[in-house]
Formats: C-alpha cells, structure tokens, sequence
C-alpha cells in the first residue's frame, strides 16, 4: 500500500452534504502486487506532473481539492524504493479514470491496461459535473495496450484465473468504477473498495460520497460490497479514509503477503 501525497479539500467535497466548509485532508493510495505471472500497479495515484505545477496539470480543480505531494512521491519513484522498475510491472488495473487515480497510466512499457469500457468512453466526455475530475493528457496516450472490460458482464473478472485478483463491477461514483478483491496466502481476502467507498461513513452508509455519477448506483455498489466482505471475511480498505488508511501497513516499509 502506498500513497501519492495527499489532497487538502473540504469535507462537503468527500461526504456529501456534511461538514460544509470544515478543512479535511485526504490520502490518496495505491497499490503494488507481485505475482508469480506478473507485477500489477492498481491506479498509481495523482500523476507525476502534479508534483511539478499543480495548477498547469490539474487547473481549477486545485481551488477544491489542492495536491500536497512530493516530487518523488509518484508510483515510478515510490517503486523503485522496493527495486521495482517500469519494465518490470506487467498490469496497470485502474478502478476508475479520475485524476487522483491515473498516475500510473503510461508509465510502464510493457504493462497492460485494465478499465471498464463505460468508464474509458465517459472520461473522453463526461458530464459537466464531472469534467473537472478527469485530466485527458493522463490517459490520452497513444501506443498504450488496453483490456477494456464490459461491465456486468465481467463482473467479478478473475485476473489469472487463480482467485488472486478479483474486479468488481461498482459503479456509481463514475460511470464505469470497479473496486478489486485482492487474496493473499498469508493475509487472506483485502477488498479494495476504493471510490466505491470513500471513506467510513460511506462504507457504514451514513454519507454518499461528494461526487457521485448516480446516487442509486452508488448505494447498491456499497451493498454489493458488504456481501462480499462477508461472505470472504475480507479486510476492506476505503478509498480515501484518513483514520482509516493509518491503520495499514504501508510500503516500502510494510507489507501484506
């Protein structure tokens, strides 16, 4: 587990109609996994442009949620401390195409590219109330291999068909969001919930998440989760929890095998 910095927002923008204008700063994770049959990078976190000019990269979006992130705290560097390097991770799974998410898109030469279809068609043209969230030079790159996966009916698509890496289809904080049950030998089930739950209140359905594509959706992929979680005894890791996320071991100096 690691994370790209962290952003400074306001916590009517992470819990939706709640805290008004309180200051609230977030984490923004992602994940490695070394698997026998190939490295994988979940998301990758905010890009690595961000932590040279904000504001050129990410424009007005900063005014909401304002990056605090280290030059080196991009996912290239960050693997690098654990002797990772861009050629050696075969898979870039992305939960979703928002700009604190798409850090790893293009940063690896031979990785392939997980998104959901509906998810990659609506970051080319998303809504107005949601445009602010999607950066386009972030994943508008060419020469990159994509696997577009399709919705439903690849619910609960099995990675290497060995258990080990699940998606789940969750949509409803964007269009086409997937979160990742993730089976470890030692640890066991870890349910990546990311957007799909912000944090705890949206996990424990006290608060949606401050920005939402379908609300409807939303509350149905919190459910969808839940059962999973209980049917495997998952640990589950929200998206954006700060309590939360101090609770796990993080790399490089932590690990979960």
């Amino acid at each position: 587990m690691f994370q790209t910095g962290t952003l400074k927002t306001k916590t009517k923008y992470i819990k939706m109609n709640q805290g008004a204008d309180t200051d609230f700063e977030i984490p923004v994770p992602w994940f490695f996994l070394s698997h026998p049959r190939g490295n994988i990078v979940i998301d990758g976190g905010n890009a690595a442009e961000v932590a040279i000019d904000k504001r050129k990269h990410w424009g007005a979006v900063i005014d909401a949620y304002d990056p605090v992130m280290g030059r080196h705290e991009n996912c290239v560097d960050q693997l690098a401390t654990i002797g990772v390097r861009p050629e050696d991770v075969a898979y870039v799974l992305q939960s979703h195409l928002h700009l604190d998410h798409s850090g790893a898109i293009g940063r690896f030469p031979n990785a392939i590219h997980f998104v959901q279809r509906i998810e990659w068609s609506y970051a080319f043209n998303p809504d107005w109330f949601s445009s602010g969230a999607y950066i386009r030079a972030d994943f508008d790159k060419p020469g990159l291999r994509w696997k577009y996966l399709q919705g439903l009916d690849s619910d609960n698509y099995d990675l290497f068909n060995d258990g080990v890496v699940r998606m789940i289809f969750t949509p409803g904080h964007s269009p086409g969001h997937q979160s990742f049950l993730i089976t470890l030998p030692n640890t066991g089930p870890i349910l990546l919930a990311i957007d799909a739950a912000y944090t705890l209140d949206h996990w424990e359905e006290r608060a949606l998440p401050g920005l939402v594509c379908s609300s409807v959706d939303a509350a149905q992929s919190v459910r969808k989760l839940h059962a999973i979680a209980e049917k495997t005894k998952a640990m589950v890791v929200t998206g954006h929890d700060p309590d939360l996320w101090r609770t796990f071991k993080h790399a490089p100096g932590g690990i979960y095998d």
